[in-house]
Order: structure tokens, then sequence, then C-alpha cells
């Protein structure tokens, strides 16, 4: 009775919906066009949900892929080739600079194939997103407390009560560390009339209970044509959330560059109609959007733009009266991936076309990160840029950049690609990739590097989790890497492996730097530390760790250079 009840509701929300007037018009036909929109939301609460977990197991029927159900999206470009230049960009190291904290499960195969995985880690809470599924976990525990479908076919669908149809696709979730919310989107596309860009804020930190859900309008206007988005980027800073996306041709097959979609963030915390301005760029592809920390010149994007440079876009006044601006950077030459991965078993992995995989911007610093062909393989090549006064004056310049040449297996190159960067309060790096190799299974690896390690160098890597089946053809578009926002320290992973179920993905933390308060270092706060701050406070000159890495300074929470009487209540609120 419970569930015939919540599935009433949806059906009545969907009607709701359906009985609203048509959607506005986005016309970005002129140059640096500026199109405004709204969007009512929906209230819902994730609790009454019934079952709480659905699919619990890996799904066994019939999977569909994703780029199967799309309409007609190609693009009509030979990818350009830079003139060769002789930057250089740096490599591994032989010295392991992680430590391997807690670790779990995630979603499993739906039916739906790639996962295309992403998480947002908040204060005791992780939400995972792929194609076409939502779960929310315990960050301590890593029990899983919901999973549902993203589309109408769950109970009810995670965005059905907005409206949204059987087919959402390329889905992302932050947690906004600004305001203490998660935050997913998911698009949608129905042949040749429709388009949507879907987007949920939970009203706090916890995911399970209240959401605010938008489905907003998403068929863009281009003279006597109009596009659909795909492939979005999602990122956010202080005023905005940021989605991008390209543009396809719902009536022509052709391609119209690059929507920039700005959402007011403040209306969205509270449920008021969602206060849209978009922009695009016709010139532009693939273009992904940046998680900020710290107040920027502008929200920035990043492109490939060649074979020796990227394009650095840029909007300011996102919220009232958006400016694009977009300049290029010169980067170490490299070639686009070709080949795709081989793996153990005889299958070849679709590594992408060099595209961005995600950026991350903290402290004057913007991270990037794709594919590219070096010594006969691919490779996972990353950026840190320096973004200086641009785009007010002066230009984006390169800080450092690297390769992660994973070197080989039993003579057989070993492939990485999908990188994902971040960097935390300690202005370490840490990245996540797939690795595989003709003699090996596709893994998850991640690896990172200490503010005062040789330009362009990441430590080596280290493995997270490998598939035990061969894996062919596509293998989704990202791998994510996410801060803790609890010490701003402890970086969160996931990646897709490959089993006798199908695809899985799986959830992982590590440490560069430990975080306050971690005694044994072991990438966590818990009982487990508190024999040694006892031990701290009251014999410093006699205190001995369990880890080379820790030392009493982890102790010192207050930072006056003790760890005495001062220190205990902060530590007690770190543990609780």
């Amino acid at each position: 009775m419970r569930r015939f009840l919540v599935s009433l509701v949806a059906l009545a929300a969907v009607s709701a919906f359906a009985q609203q007037p048509a959607p506005e018009v986005i016309d970005l036909t002129e140059p640096g066009a500026v199109a405004s929109s709204t969007a009512e939301a929906e209230i819902i609460d994730t609790r009454i949900f019934n079952p709480q977990i659905r699919d619990p197991n890996p799904y066994t029927g019939p999977v569909t892929i994703v780029r199967d159900h799309l309409p007609i999206h190609w693009r009509d470009r030979t990818k350009p080739v830079g003139t060769p230049n002789d930057m250089i960009a740096g490599e591994l190291t032989d010295e392991v600079r992680t430590t391997p904290g807690m670790l779990f499960p995630g979603i499993s195969q739906s039916p739906w194939s790639p996962p295309d995985p992403t998480l947002a880690v908040g204060q005791d809470h992780i939400v995972e997103t792929v194609n076409m599924e939502i779960a929310f976990f315990n960050k301590a525990t890593g029990v899983k407390t919901f999973q549902q479908r993203l589309d109408n076919s769950g109970s009810p669908g995670f965005f059905e009560s907005v409206g949204a149809g059987n087919f959402t696709f390329d889905p992302k979730c932050y947690y906004d560390h600004y305001t203490g919310r998660f935050v997913v989107v998911a698009l949608e596309v129905y042949g040749s009339t429709q388009a949507w860009i879907c987007i949920a804020v939970s009203d706090d930190g916890d995911p399970n209970g209240t959401w605010f859900k938008y489905r907003t309008n998403a068929v863009v206007t281009v003279g006597a044509n109009t596009y659909w988005v795909d492939y979005p980027g999602f990122g956010y800073d202080g005023t905005a959330y940021y989605v991008t996306g390209n543009l396809f041709g719902l009536n022509n097959g052709g391609f119209g560059g690059v929507l920039f979609r700005c959402f007011d963030k403040t209306p969205l915390l509270s449920g008021g109609a969602a206060s849209i301005k978009d922009v695009r760029d016709g010139g532009a592809a693939s273009v992904q959007a940046t998680a900020h920390y710290g107040t920027a010149n502008a929200a920035f994007f990043v492109s490939e733009a060649d074979t020796t440079h990227l394009t650095i876009h840029a909007i300011r006044n996102p919220t009232t009266t958006p400016v694009l601006n977009s300049t290029s950077v010169a980067v170490s030459s490299f070639a686009y991936p070709t080949g795709g991965a081989p793996n153990s078993g005889g299958g070849n992995i679709d590594v992408l076309d060099g595209r961005i995989i995600n950026c991350f911007w903290r402290g004057g610093k913007l991270l990037a990160g794709h594919g590219v062909r070096l010594s006969s393989k691919n490779q996972a090549r990353w950026y840190e840029l320096n973004t200086n006064n641009w785009p007010i004056s002066g230009s984006v310049t390169v800080a450092q950049q690297g390769n992660i040449d994973a070197g080989s297996d039993s003579g057989n190159a070993v492939h990485t690609w999908f990188p994902a960067l971040a960097k935390n309060v300690k202005n370490d790096i840490g990245i996540v990739v797939a690795a595989s190799s003709a003699n090996r299974f596709a893994s998850v690896r991640h690896t990172g590097r200490k503010v005062g390690d040789a330009a362009g160098t990441m430590g080596a890597l280290t493995q997270d989790k490998i598939g035990t089946a061969t894996a062919s053809g596509r293998w989704g578009d990202y791998f994510d890497l996410r801060l803790d926002p609890t010490n701003d320290t402890v970086f969160w992973l996931i990646g897709e492996f490959q089993d006798a179920g199908g695809w899985s993905t799986w959830i992982s933390s590590f440490c560069i730097s430990f975080p306050p308060g971690d005694m044994n270092c072991d990438c966590a706060v818990d009982g487990f530390d508190i024999e040694h701050f006892v031990q701290a406070l009251t014999d410093p000159a006699g205190y001995t760790a369990d880890h080379p890495g820790c030392d009493i300074d982890n102790g010192d929470l207050n930072g006056d250079g003790n760890v005495d009487g001062f220190d205990i209540d902060l530590f007690v609120a770190l543990l609780t």
C-alpha cells in the first residue's frame, strides 16, 4: 500500500508538471547573447521512497548502451594539431606519496552501460551517481542507505517527480562545501523536440531527506536550428552552479558549440524558483566546469584546443549579465589517444579522444587532466596553471605539467587514462586514473604529490581495485576525485572495474598529508587515535607513532606549537 501511495504522489507531480506552460525559448543565435529562464521546484523527501534500496545486487537483465539511445551526435571536425614545442612534462617517481584510507564497493551493474561514475563527499555521507542510478552511503562504514533509479523506472525515480522520463543520462554530483549541500545533475533528450537539464539540491548535509528538484529546458535555438545538450561539465563556486555541454542538432544533426548554463544557487537552497542564465561559445567543444575553492576572478572552465594548447574559459557576473572570455595557453606537445587500452583476455577499452576530463581551482591555481598518446601508449596527462589576474588583465601561464607513465608490466605497456585531480588545504595534489595492460585487467589507481616535490612529478601509483574479467568498448567518460570537507585534507575517489557481473564501481580514500587529529595516520580521526592523543598529551617526549608519517604535530589542533589541554576539546569535536 505504501509503495502504491508513493507512486500516486509521483504520478500527480508528473501530471502537474505536464500542465505547466511551455518552456521559455533559449535563443543564443547572436554572438554574446544571454538567455534567461526560470524553473519551479518540486520538494521531494527521499525517505518516502519504497524500497529505500532498489536492486541491491548487480542487475542481471539486458543492458542498454547509453550512446545507442542518444540522437545523432557527431562533429565534422579533424582534431587540430598544434606546432610542436620543447616544453617538458614531468613523470612518476618511485617514491610512494599516499596512504590508503577507507574503501568500499560502490554501485554495481545497472540496466545501462557504461556507468560514468561520480561522487560527492559530505561530513557524514557520500552520494554516488552512475547511469542511471543514485546511491547514498554512510561515510564512516561504507553502508549503503539508499539507491534508486534516476529516471522514471524507480519507486519513484529520483527525478521522476519533476517529469523526468525513461532516459536520464550522464549524471554528476558534488558536495557544495560553501553551503553544506549535495547537488546532482542529469541530462535528458527525447526525439527531436525535448531536451532537459535536471538539477537537485539537498536541504542540508544529509542526503537522506528533503531535496529541491528542478527540470530545466535544454533545447537551444541558434538561427533556424535547435540543439540538445550532451557530455555535461558540472562545477560550482560561492555564487552559482555551472553546467556545460556540447550542443548537437535536434533537427539537423549538426554541431552548435558549447552551452554554458549558470544557476544562481541562492534560490535553489530553499526551493525557490531557479534563475538561469545561458551563454554559448560556437567554436568550443567538450568544455569542463571547475570546482572552485576560494574566491576567483571568475568561474573557470577548460577544454583542449590542439596538441600544444588548452583553452581556458571564464565567466564573470554569472547570475546577472554573464560575460564569457576565452584564452589559450601553450602546454607540452602531445598526440591524441589512439588504439584504446588493451587488458587481460584480449579486451580493448575506449579511452576517449583527449578531451578534458575534470578541472579544479584553488589559490590561483587551475588543475586539469586528460588523455594523451606518448611513447606508443595512452597516458593520463595533468596540468597546474596560474590563472594570475586573468580575465581582468594579464594571461594564464603554466605552473607545472606531468604524465602518468606507468611503465610496463611483464613487457607489456601499461596504459593510463581518465585522470581526475584535486588540491587540498595543504596544497597536496591527488589524482585518480584508470590503468590496464595486455596481461592485467583494468584497475583503479591513485597517486599524488606534496607541494615541495620536483615540478611535474607524482609519486608511485597505488592500486585501489582491479577487475576480474575482460573489458572492451566504452569505459564511460570519467572517473572522479573529491576532498573530505571535515578536514580538507583526505582525498576520496571513485572508479570503474569489470567483474563477472559486468561493470562495478569502487570508492576509496587516501592521504598525502594527514589530517589534524589523525594520530595513527590511517586517514581517519576515530577511536583508534585516542590512545595516541593521550600519550602525546601526557608524555610528548616519549611519544612514538605507528607510522613514519605521523608525528606529535597531528595533535596540535589549535596550532600553538604544543599538544596540551587547549587541544582536548578540538580533538573530542573531531571524534564526534
